[in-house]
């Protein structure tokens, strides 16, 4: 099968969260199989040009028309870790791409409308064909609905995957975008059965029209799927969803299975294995000597991650105190996103910063996060929302229990160990707790407390029952490519 992905970023050259992974994990399971994939990406000013080997032009004038007029755009092509891309540049007083920053201008919706349009143009003009196009959140929403009702006499044969890693952003526009687009039609689009968003009739909603013009749509847990057709959790879509059920489930992100692995992980000091679990320990002591925490018989609970309401930033503050208070040591990586929470943790980190069984680096340094999984015993996941969420399954890779909020794709990987009834005791891999509030994370954390300290026997087994789980994109990339069989004979 010909395959080619569409998407705003792809891991390492373009990575602004768990999108980039996804993308970049995919494409290579589906070349493993056999298939044939190319992907297509803006071309950022600022994006990892040292990840891309043999950047050569490919298509040198391709004229996207854009507003009655055209905009002249580049495509280059380059080999990222092996993956196939073709950037797109456009030459254009708009700047779309020279912005030092991949999202978050006032001009979004505009921007990736335009990517949108330039990639069709350039699957067109070159006369690539793909059995699948399979486009990735609201940025890319507007190609299956560009597809149908401005391509479809010369690539009326391309089927649409497309897939949603985050409804809380979904991508909104007014008429102008009709009219960029040369989609044109108001009274048209503007339809309830078409784009128009569900709650507001002035607005347009990308990822709507890629809910309703796809073949196939999926979300990235199957968890999440339900939490976004029944519950909060498709932020105003819900409807949609449910008149499309038939064509939309949920699927599991994986993990690369050449970077997440401590039989083989390059960041740390000591390989080790679920037959050999010598080298845990060791890097247990080679992550206190890194950070200076003190040398005893203590638990390290760990969380890595963004700092932000989405992630629970008041449990994984009110974690750190009550592991202390167990007797424990916390080691804490991650970034804020907000002035506020930023603030505070530097405050946290300040008042904190002579107590030797604590450490809080904020910021992100993807060497010290390979050492924190290996080296810490249990970790922390306490998220108001997680659509799928890598770090449990890193967690669980590298022998560190996972303690997790019951939502989302946390759900379908972690199995609580004292009350998950659906599974045998031994296939239980971690700790879960449903209420996002302070006695329920300190109750499920006692739990693996009083494991560790009384039963440090039954602790291991829980570690060897986590690391025998197999989160890699080989579950994942059948079922795409499964999928991709099905729309493609439609």
């Amino acid at each position: 099968m010909y395959i080619v992905q569409i998407a705003s970023e792809c891991a390492p050259v373009i990575k602004a969260g768990g999108l980039g992974d996804v993308v970049y994990g995919l494409s290579r399971e589906l070349e493993s199989r056999g298939h044939a994939v190319e992907l297509i990406l803006p071309m950022y000013d600022c994006m990892r040009y040292d990840h891309i080997w043999g950047l050569h032009d490919a298509y040198r004038d391709l004229w996207v028309p854009w507003f009655g007029g055209q905009i002249h755009c580049s495509v280059y092509c380059g080999w990222v870790h092996g993956r196939v891309c073709f950037f797109i540049e456009p030459h254009s007083g708009d700047n779309f791409f020279n912005r030092g920053c991949y999202y978050g201008c006032n001009d979004d919706n505009m921007r990736f409308a335009f990517f949108s349009k330039a990639a069709l143009e350039f699957l067109l003009k070159s006369n690539k064909r793909p059995d699948i196009i399979h486009c990735h959140d609201w940025q890319t929403g507007l190609v299956p609905v560009m597809l149908f009702e401005n391509y479809k006499y010369e690539m009326g044969n391309q089927r649409v995957c497309y897939t949603i890693h985050n409804f809380k952003h979904q991508g909104m526009g007014g008429s102008e975008i009709l009219w960029a687009t040369g989609l044109n039609q108001e009274s048209y689009y503007f339809q309830y059965d078409r784009l128009r968003d569900n709650f507001n009739p002035f607005a347009l909603n990308f990822m709507k029209g890629g809910i309703v013009y796809s073949n196939y749509v999926t979300t990235v847990s199957p968890h999440h799927a339900w939490e976004a057709h029944h519950g909060e959790f498709g932020y105003g879509l819900g409807h949609t969803l449910h008149l499309y059920q038939s064509k939309f489930r949920g699927i599991l992100n994986g993990i690369d299975n050449d970077f997440w692995n401590p039989e083989t992980d390059r960041y740390i000091p000591y390989k080790y294995t679920k037959e050999n679990l010598e080298g845990k320990a060791k890097n247990k002591k080679a992550l206190r000597d890194r950070l200076l925490l003190r040398d005893a018989d203590k638990p390290i609970v760990a969380y890595i991650g963004r700092l932000d309401d989405q992630k629970g930033v008041h449990l994984v503050h009110h974690a750190i105190y009550h592991t202390l208070a167990r007797g424990g040591q916390f080691v804490l990586l991650g970034s804020a996103t907000e002035a506020g929470i930023n603030a505070h943790f530097r405050h946290e980190k300040q008042f904190l910063n002579d107590n030797p069984d604590v450490h809080l680096e904020l910021g992100f340094n993807e060497e010290l996060s390979h050492l924190i999984y290996a080296g810490a015993d249990t970790i922390v996941v306490p998220s108001n929302y997680e659509p799928c969420g890598l770090t449990q399954m890193i967690g669980l890779k590298y022998g560190t229990v996972p303690i997790v909020r019951g939502v989302g794709g946390l759900v379908n990987t972690v199995f609580d160990r004292d009350y998950d009834s659906d599974r045998l005791p031994e296939q239980r891999n971690g700790y879960v707790f449903q209420e996002a509030d302070y006695s329920a994370l300190e109750s499920t954390m006692n739990r693996a407390f009083d494991l560790w300290y009384q039963e440090p026997e039954e602790f291991r087994q829980l570690v060897l029952q986590g690391m025998s789980y197999d989160y890699s994109w080989n579950y994942p990339g059948k079922e795409y490519l499964e999928i991709y069989e099905l729309i493609r004979h439609k």
